[in-house]
């Protein structure tokens, strides 16, 4: 390596190896400590398969895991079922308000899935809006939206936006005079979809699908308000491990060996099956919307305008509750008040929107800096260890939100390293669950520059670092930028490892949330939820005014 330290390591081994014993610390340590719970008994140090008997043998543990993959797998095909026809539609026919709709869709998709959750209990679960109106009005006696067609309801509004950019990129990308070739050779609508359309987005349909079934098999706030007795694998490993009696540490970990094994499985599934059907094409004439008419445009937008008001549906209900009086936070009382604002902007030593924004900031931060580094050191500094940087800084993909704050309390509550209640330890997970997104992305950025333009800098002599920083990462900074945008959002939105990791001094929007409905203060949730909708917002804002777009597409 050129541009170092002298006669010994280059300034480039030395980062890479730092890095690489920060993921060693941060990532692999903590995962190899679960492993080693799940399988060694804590009393007489011997191996033990104890912990995965008692689960595969024991219905109730195991029926979890069945349900688990039974609702994220219908999730994802819905979500699936939905978003590319949605994509299609938006790109191929011109509907009225698209960019709006497009905008909508996306912030649907930006809030967290149990704020989903808690919405469609304001609206259909047994004391819901629409659930007190349809049984008024029919005299029937539904009692509301909970367990499996619950939560995939939840999931399949908030998680088809995904496949739905995803998708949409594609199309953006797609040469349509292959789809005109097709019709001009007497081949239907239906036909082209099927046979032309499909499969040359069918790589980034399973790539969106992985993306759903990852955050679906995840998730802990949605089953855990709205499942009630439907029990999936993040509710048990989270109940099991933060028990009220003291809580069972070997089987939690050998609970998070089988979910990071099933999520492992689905994984190598995802990339065997893109292998197969993995297209280039260069679009010489891109798709573009035309203006339909009679019946089909009356369908057209019937279905996108239906679709986009079932997606943001919740953030509606959401902020308009937060504005409703309140007998206490619990029950609305009718009229409008600020008291929810009240109750948790002004309260004392309430400090949760502060800490999210500060939790997020200095997280993104990390999340940047060393992205930026490894995505130059994997593309631009090949070597062995770089090569395993690369594919170390991909395992939190595969770790459920849960696993991983369990991984952490496991490695970080006692001796040679005491991270646990600080507001670090939540810095570390947050930066580490992100890191995957932010290092492609980053890699992305930088496949589009020439590596001749460095040599050229260099070639003028300047140092590599002096070109890695006033050539390279400036070029860079507008997709790391946009990229960090995004990361930003699931950080303030992120539940899963925040609600194992928190304590009161570091407590966050969504951990608030969460508690207060947990509580039934409805009108307080709807304050803290409202908050982080409209951040959630004024960051996408940014990320247009940032990236110049209109839309979102990869």
């Amino acid at each position: 390596m050129k541009g170092g330290a002298g006669k010994g390591l280059s300034v480039w081994s030395i980062l890479s190896i730092l890095i690489l014993a920060a993921f060693g610390i941060f990532v692999l340590y903590p995962l190899v400590l679960v492993l080693y719970k799940s399988f060694v008994d804590p009393f007489s140090g011997g191996v033990t398969w104890d912990y995965f008997a008692r689960f595969f043998t024991k219905r109730f543990y195991w029926e979890t895991m069945v349900n688990s993959l039974c609702v994220t797998v219908c999730a994802t095909l819905l979500s699936a079922a939905l978003g590319l026809p949605m994509a299609y539609l938006m790109r191929s026919v011109k509907i009225r308000g698209s960019s709006f709709l497009n905008i909508l869709i996306v912030i649907s998709y930006l809030s967290p899935p149990f704020i989903g959750a808690y919405a469609w209990i304001q609206l259909l679960g047994r004391n819901g809006v629409i659930t007190q109106l349809v049984n008024s009005t029919f005299g029937l006696s539904f009692d509301g939206v909970y367990g499996f067609a619950g939560i995939l309801l939840v999931f399949t509004l908030q998680s088809f936006p995904l496949v739905y950019i995803y998708v949409s990129g594609a199309l953006k990308n797609m040469d349509n005079s292959l789809n005109e070739a097709a019709e001009s050779l007497g081949c239907g609508r239906i036909g082209r979809i099927r046979r032309i359309i499909v499969p040359l987005v069918m790589p980034t349909l399973l790539a969106s699908s992985l993306l759903v079934f990852m955050r679906v098999f995840a998730d802990f706030g949605t089953p855990m308000l709205i499942g009630e007795g439907y029990k999936t694998m993040p509710v048990l490993v989270y109940t099991q491990f933060m028990g009220e009696v003291g809580g069972d540490d070997g089987f939690a970990a050998a609970i998070c060996v089988i979910m990071i094994g099933l999520t492992l499985a689905m994984f190598f599934a995802q990339r065997i099956l893109a292998r197969r059907s993995t297209y280039a094409m260069t679009a010489l004439k891109p798709m573009s919307a035309e203006r339909a008419a009679g019946l089909r445009n009356i369908v057209a937008h019937g279905f996108a305008y239906l679709v986009t008001g079932l997606a943001i549906l919740p953030q509606v209900v959401v902020i308009y509750t937060s504005f409703l009086r309140s007998n206490g936070g619990q029950v609305f009382t009718g009229g409008y008040a600020l008291q929810s604002y009240e109750a948790t902007l002004f309260a004392k030593d309430n400090d949760a929107v502060l800490n999210t924004y500060l939790l997020g900031i200095l997280s993104i931060a990390v999340v940047v800096v060393i992205g930026v580094l490894v995505a130059y050191l994997s593309m631009r500094k090949r070597n062995a260890v770089n090569n395993a940087l690369d594919t170390i800084t991909m395992f939190p993909f595969i770790i459920p939100g849960s696993v991983l704050g369990i991984a952490f309390l496991f490695a970080f509550n006692s001796p040679p390293i005491v991270i646990s209640g600080t507001m670090l330890i939540m810095i570390i997970a947050f930066s580490v669950r992100r890191m995957p997104y932010t290092v492609r992305s980053s890699a992305a950025a930088l496949g589009q520059i020439s590596p001749s333009i460095e040599e050229a800098a260099v070639s003028l002599g300047a140092s590599e670092m002096t070109t890695f920083a006033r050539v390279t990462v400036p070029m860079m900074l507008p997709g790391v930028c946009a990229g960090a945008i995004m990361s930003w959002v699931t950080i303030i939105s992120e539940l899963s490892s925040s609600i194992i990791l928190y304590t009161n001094a570091n407590q966050t929007l969504t951990v608030s949330i969460y508690t207060e409905v947990i509580r039934g203060n409805y009108g307080n949730a709807s304050a803290y939820a409202t908050i982080l909708t409209v951040t959630s917002i004024l960051s996408l804002l940014l990320f247009y005014k940032v990236t110049g777009r209109r839309d979102i597409s990869i």
